[in-house]
């Protein structure tokens, strides 16, 4: 073989090589892009299963699916004044009527339709008498459960409730303050509406009384939401518990829960109490009295105070249900309240309505009772805008201020 030939083999197979070489490159390139673009869609999908998942998770069954697991905010200016942490359950967030009445409004209509006395779509009517939350929570439950609602409610209440009731389609009955033993008494007229409403041979459907004061619905909402989302989100450690009683189911069913839980010893369960309110004696010597009532000064159908929403001169259900685990009972001024609800402003742009003022009043003093170092956990109730035209009016605007200080708005009343 000549050199020429051998050159040529040569040649040929480092040709070969290289093919081979170029070929194993490409398809490897090919390969890698194939595998790649195969990760990459896998990948995507699997972000697509999760995205579907997590938006799965987060979609709520219709207004009812905004009730309950609201936020427990810790208030950071009364905290850091009293060296204790004050944490509130912001409840003006539950979604449907904006405050804690939405979870005893869900629950009295889920116990009448499984107990067949309220029926959807049927031309059922709920009835209720209120001093406003609760009916607005029902009128929008009802709503959307196919019901419409007649409210009857005190003609001294402020006009924001009455007319936020009328556009959620509402039928309002505005009616003078009465004593509760009064046939034309709020609660009584409803009452009454309901069982005309069943026997009428010309209205439609039939008429059902919620019965906030005395359902036990009410309260037992509170023991299976509101206690133990407080319980979950505090993780078991607090030392008290401060709320008002409008009806008493929310006071009763969060201290039933809690004294289950933590044991009677284990958290203070206290009343947080406007004046002119008997529950307060009630808790602190077992007699239903306030003074006001001998002075014969009372302008209201419950108390004679600015507050709405909270206070009683009756035992009802609710409240008695619970009555036996309220440790103790903190009296809060129509001064005090106003104050406070402006101090929430000033500090903590927390824009809260009247009982939820007196709530945090009654917790700040029970803070400053117990020291440094105690965790006590209380409700923000409702937003102000319910109370532009008569609690807030009074109360006045905050303006500028910056440096009020804590003592004296807990002495507004001048103790």
């Amino acid at each position: 073989m000549d050199q020429y030939s051998r050159w040529s083999i040569v040649v040929a197979f480092a040709t070969g090589v290289f093919v081979s070489v170029a070929f194993q490159a490409i398809y490897a390139h090919g390969d890698k892009e194939q595998r790649q673009r195969k990760s990459s869609t896998q990948s995507a999908s699997s972000r697509n299963v999760e995205v579907r998942s997590l938006e799965s998770s987060s979609i709520k069954e219709g207004i009812e699916g905004c009730i309950g697991n609201t936020p427990l905010v810790r208030i950071k200016s009364l905290s850091e004044e009293t060296g204790c942490e004050i944490l509130a359950k912001a409840e003006f967030l539950n979604g449907a009527g904006n405050s804690p009445k939405d979870r005893a409004a869900s629950s009295i209509i889920s116990m009448a339709e499984e107990q067949g006395l309220l029926r959807p779509n049927s031309g059922d009517v709920i009835y209720e008498g209120t001093v406003g939350s609760t009916g607005i929570s029902l009128a929008a439950i009802a709503r959307a459960r196919g019901y419409n609602a007649h409210i009857c409610m005190p003609s001294d209440q402020s006009t924001e409730k009455s007319s936020l009731l009328l556009h959620l389609g509402a039928t309002v009955d505005r009616v003078p303050p009465a004593s509760i033993i009064d046939p034309n008494h709020f609660v009584n007229r409803a009452r009454t509406l309901a069982a005309a409403h069943t026997t009428s041979p010309t209205q439609p459907g039939r008429g059902f009384f919620a019965d906030q004061f005395e359902t036990a619905a009410n309260w037992r909402a509170h023991f299976e939401g509101t206690g133990p989302e407080i319980l979950a989100q505090a993780g078991g450690q607090l030392d008290a518990f401060v709320a008002g009683a409008g009806t008493g189911g929310t006071i009763s069913g969060v201290a039933r829960c809690l004294k289950g839980r933590l044991g009677r010893g284990g958290v203070r369960i206290v009343l947080a109490d406007p004046q002119g309110s008997g529950l307060w004696n009630k808790i602190k010597y077992g007699v239903m009295f306030d003074v006001k009532e001998r002075e014969g000064t009372r302008r209201r159908h419950q108390v004679d105070s600015i507050v709405e929403g909270i206070g009683l001169n009756r035992m009802t259900e609710n409240f008695e249900a619970g009555r036996t685990l309220i440790d103790d009972a903190v009296r809060v001024t129509d001064e005090q309240a106003m104050a406070m609800a402006q101090w929430l402003v000033e500090k903590d742009g927390i824009f809260a309505g009247s009982s939820s003022a007196v709530n945090c009043v009654a917790a700040t003093k029970v803070a400053l009772e117990l020291g440094p170092g105690h965790r006590i956990v209380t409700l923000l109730c409702d937003p102000g805008t319910r109370h532009l035209s008569k609690f807030w009016a009074k109360a006045g605007t905050v303006g500028n201020k910056t440096d009020t200080k804590l003592v004296d708005v807990l002495h507004t009343d001048g103790s």
